[in-house]
Parts: C-alpha cells; structure tokens; sequence
C-alpha cells in the first residue's frame, strides 16, 4: 500500500490554484462532488493510500484525476484536512 506522495508534494500548488475563485473543481458536477463524499465516507472518511482511492474511483465512476481533484477542492475549502502521518480526511457531511 503505497502513500501517494507524489500527490500530496503538489497539493500545496493545486489547492493555491483552486483558491483563485473557483467554485467548484473544473468540469465536476456538484453531483460527482456529493457521490464523491459518499465514497469517501463509505470507506471510514481518509484518503491515505492507493487502496482507498480505488474504491472511491470505483463507487463514483471517476477518474483518479478527478479524485484527486475532488480532494484538492476539498482542502481549498475547508471541507478536508491533511492529516500529519500523510493522507487526507473529509471533515463535512458524514465525517464531520
């Protein structure tokens, strides 16, 4: 089960980039967003490793780019934080 490091080094950048007024991630339908906070929440709220974004992609019928998207809209607004051992956790809806 392999960290997904590579993302989380640009997180930083692309939540930089979604601040700058987007409201919502490019090209994802409010309704992807909800089905993606289902799946998230489906599989205990973190996102940490290859084997819970796989489900997610899965159950949303998205791909790992608009995952990871997704997530970075997340983080920009508040709604997920990054947790200190690596990894991401929704902080709205069920995970609140």
């Amino acid at each position: 089960m392999r960290l997904r490091r590579e993302v989380f080094q640009t997180l930083p950048a692309l939540v930089l980039m979604a601040a700058c007024g987007a409201t919502s991630p490019g090209g994802i339908s409010e309704a992807n967003v909800q089905a993606y906070m289902a799946a998230v929440a489906s599989i205990g709220c973190e996102l940490r490793y290859d084997s819970d974004y796989a489900p997610v992609e899965f159950q949303t019928g998205l791909s790992q780019a608009q995952v990871l998207e997704i997530t970075t809209y997340m983080l920009s607004r508040g709604r997920a934080v990054r947790l200190p051992e690596g990894g991401v956790r929704l902080t709205t809806g069920a995970c609140a």
